[in-house]
């Protein structure tokens, strides 16, 4: 396949990825409004059975990456760390900002992380922000000033504990990106992320004891869950990853900024959730705030040595 083919199929797969994410966080929020799922449970299932599918592919994709990481015992402790600190905690934030919120604001919130990656590699590096990084914190700020009280000092326009989970959300968001750093560069997203995603759902499955939650089994709750899973996770990350392969990591994450966009507009679309106007602005600014960091990646990085934090 020509440059050009690999192009044009890689912004595809990637703005496929986006909405599929999106998506996820939607059919997250119907389950938990409307069917009373918990979000402990949710997260458990959700982790469990995306990573015993992502396992599958991993090893018939790369048998010999999942050997080496078994083998040594460094790299043994290094995904334990990062599927139940990294993986787990960034994954059941995020469904607990929905069920206090609904999916649009609570992925929004999320997307703070890379501020947060921003502020620490640059403390690392003791390193001035430059001009770009400084409008992209004062972004962030405005935007979430905004979705967290519609410009008024006075009071919260969201829960307090909605607020709560969308920032502790934003910041498990940053360690779930930097703390497999190394094992990413040396293994691959793929084989990292699968082998983090199945330890850190078996531990949390039977942690919580998620069998013993009741949950009225239906057509539209299975459906949902089904979507979760295989839509929002697994193929979401394959295509995401394959974007990244196609056209690199800075473009991939420039076009994954679809992701909060489509959920909100799937939240409100399918489930009614209405959005103020300060809110839609809060939104856009978040959004740019991203776009502002991912534009100061360096496009020749190559997809080992870029943490993929879309999940």
């Amino acid at each position: 396949m020509s440059g050009g083919q690999n192009s044009t199929r890689g912004i595809l797969l990637t703005f496929i990825g986006g909405i599929s994410f999106g998506f996820s966080g939607t059919c997250g929020q119907y389950l938990l409004r409307l069917k009373g799922a918990d979000p402990l449970w949710l997260t458990s299932v959700r982790m469990l059975f995306a990573g015993i599918i992502l396992m599958a592919i991993a090893i018939i994709k790369e048998r010999n990456t999942i050997h080496n990481i078994l083998n040594d015992k460094k790299d043994r402790i290094g995904i334990l760390l990062f599927g139940i600190a990294g993986l787990m905690p960034c994954q059941f934030t995020y469904i607990a900002a929905i069920s206090k919120s609904n999916a649009g604001t609570a992925t929004v919130l999320q997307y703070l992380g890379p501020v947060l990656i921003m502020v620490f590699v640059c403390m690392r590096a003791k390193k001035r922000p430059s001009i770009n990084e400084l409008a992209a914190i004062i972004l962030a700020l405005f935007g979430t000033f905004l979705l967290a009280t519609h410009g008024n000092t006075h009071s919260l326009a969201i829960s307090k504990a909605a607020l709560f989970w969308g920032l502790t959300s934003a910041f498990s968001y940053a360690f779930y990106s930097i703390q497999p750093e190394k094992l990413i560069k040396k293994y691959g997203s793929l084989s990292v992320t699968a082998c983090g995603m199945f330890v850190g759902g078996v531990v949390l499955f039977f942690a919580s004891r998620a069998w013993r939650y009741p949950l009225d089994i239906e057509v539209s709750t299975v459906a949902a869950l089904v979507a979760i899973i295989l839509v929002g996770t697994v193929s979401a990350f394959t295509l995401y990853l394959q974007g990244v392969k196609d056209i690199g990591p800075s473009k991939a994450s420039l076009i994954a900024c679809v992701e909060p966009v489509s959920a909100t507009f799937f939240s409100a679309l399918w489930l009614k959730n209405s959005f103020a106007h300060t809110d839609i602005i809060g939104i856009c600014a978040i959004i740019l705030c991203v776009i502002l960091l991912s534009l100061k990646k360096d496009t020749k990085t190559n997809e080992k040595a870029q943490p993929q934090t879309l999940l």
